[in-house]
């Protein structure tokens, strides 16, 4: 298998944030989606005027096709990065709960163009999208 939990990915990021990566959280299949991989992404630069510096650096957790993953990575930055911190999973739960009940779904698209609309739901204001 291509991808493991704890692996570091470059990924085609968006202009601003060149030395942002993807880490690889968790992996599961499911019946009607196939498999998806769980990553946190970081080294972002994305407007938040909620934070102090005016900008969110992560995104704890995002759950991926692997087939929008693999159009997105690049190469492996780093083998065995980390394993996913209680943030990320508590991230991670909130969405199984939601998936399992039809709620929550998984992202189909390259990473950097979820990076841009995770902004413009930020900068709106509105998180239920």
């Amino acid at each position: 298998m291509k991808y493991s939990v704890g692996q570091e990915w470059n990924y085609k990021t968006r202009p601003i944030e060149a030395n942002s990566t993807v880490t690889i959280l968790k992996i599961e299949e499911y019946p009607k989606t196939g498999k998806v991989i769980h990553i946190s992404i970081s080294g972002l630069k994305m407007r938040n005027p909620d934070s102090p510096t005016g900008f969110a650096e992560k995104l704890t957790h995002i759950p991926m096709s692997e087939e929008a993953l693999d159009k997105s990575v690049t190469k492996v930055y780093k083998e065995n990065s980390k394993m996913p911190d209680s943030l990320e999973m508590d991230g991670y739960s909130t969405w199984k709960k939601e998936f399992d009940k039809g709620d929550a779904g998984v992202f189909a698209i390259p990473v950097s163009e979820i990076v841009s609309a995770m902004e413009k739901l930020i900068i709106e204001g509105d998180y239920t999208k």
